[in-house]
């Protein structure tokens, strides 16, 4: 790479659970060659996304090139951990030929572009493209596409119905921002839930972008990186709810400890009912499992929950944690204790 190149940044963006630390998996170990680097931006305090891909570290894109920010949204915090770290990036001996930025499921990308104009980094880098990745299967459902005429319905039923859920608003302004959507298990969506996906997230798109079926996060490099979109240059195309403001104060989390667990599917059982009863979007974290010398990596989304031993213990101290993730209004920590029976 010439010296004087900018270095390109991909925004990976996707709602809670929608497979982003998948896809970039599998973009490390099929990097055709590129020196990648990792940003990885977690909502609360304790980071497990970036643990997994520390996973998968190789020559390529090795566990010092992969750097975690766990201190709340990276497009509030510039200054403090943003800068700072992309500058960390730069600063190799072997300087990255593309680096990957995963933010949290609940951030808004548009604000991140407007980062990249601070003059520590804006001659050095520049966004070579947005990936939003959307659910299929969850799309399909209707979960994050509100139709507008029951919104409209429901505006005239009620006055304190004026806006969209913060949700929604999520959703749409990732998709809004993006250059390419990945439609994420696609599989489980099937052939229908992929077009009712597809006509979903058109009815919302500012323009027209490529759209992808994905299943764990398999797409080939070339597809998504080297687009050369010098997003931070092309915000007006880019419209969100949130122009002119930016606040996350709608969601919030808490970290769990929990005891060693001797019965995974009581657990996973405990997690489904918070997600029915108290409106838990997300957990997520690694659990200490009775008579079990790995530790357990846990995933869920809604009543989705995904569970696999990924490592032994090892020297770490076998302490399971869950980070909790949902709505400000719905995260009671002492009834989510209690729904987890501790």
């Amino acid at each position: 790479m010439n010296s004087l190149a900018k270095v390109p940044v991909t925004v990976v963006t996707g709602f809670l659970g929608s497979g982003k630390t998948t896809l970039i998996q599998h973009l490390i170990t099929n990097a055709n060659g590129k020196k990648l680097a990792v940003l990885v931006n977690e909502f609360g305090s304790e980071g497990v996304d970036g643990d997994i891909l520390k996973s998968c570290a190789d020559a390529n894109c090795p566990a010092e090139n992969i750097v975690e920010l766990a201190n709340g949204c990276i497009c509030c915090t510039v200054a403090d951990d943003f800068i700072p770290a992309m500058e960390q990036l730069l600063a190799r001996n072997v300087k990255p030929d593309h680096i990957l930025i995963e933010t949290s499921g609940l951030a808004l990308p548009k604000p991140l572009l407007k980062a990249f104009d601070w003059p520590e980094i804006r001659s050095r880098i520049t966004v070579d493209g947005v990936i939003a990745l959307a659910d299929a299967e969850a799309v399909a459902a209707g979960r994050f596409a509100p139709d507008p005429d029951a919104v409209e319905a429901q505006r005239a039923a009620d006055d304190n119905l004026d806006h969209e859920t913060p949700l929604s608003e999520v959703f749409e302004d990732q998709i809004a921002c993006a250059d390419i959507v990945l439609l994420t298990k696609a599989d489980l969506a099937g052939s229908v839930g992929l077009e009712a996906a597809r006509a979903a997230i058109e009815a919302e798109m500012p323009r027209r972008v490529p759209m992808l079926p994905v299943v764990d996060g398999a797409v080939d490099a070339r597809v998504i990186l080297g687009l050369e979109a010098a997003a931070e240059d092309d915000l007006a195309a880019r419209p969100s709810h949130h122009d002119g403001e930016h606040e996350h104060n709608d969601f919030t989390s808490v970290v769990i400890e929990l005891p060693e667990v001797t019965d995974v599917g009581a657990l996973i059982a405990s997690i489904q009912r918070l997600a029915r009863e108290q409106n838990v979007l997300r957990a997520k974290g690694y659990v200490a499992v009775e008579g079990k010398p790995m530790r357990l990596l846990l995933q869920s989304v809604g009543e989705r929950v995904r569970h696999q031993f990924d490592r032994p213990w090892g020297a770490k101290p076998r302490q399971s944690k869950l980070v909790v993730i949902g709505e400000h209004s719905d995260i009671d920590e002492a009834a989510i204790r209690t729904g987890l029976g501790i």
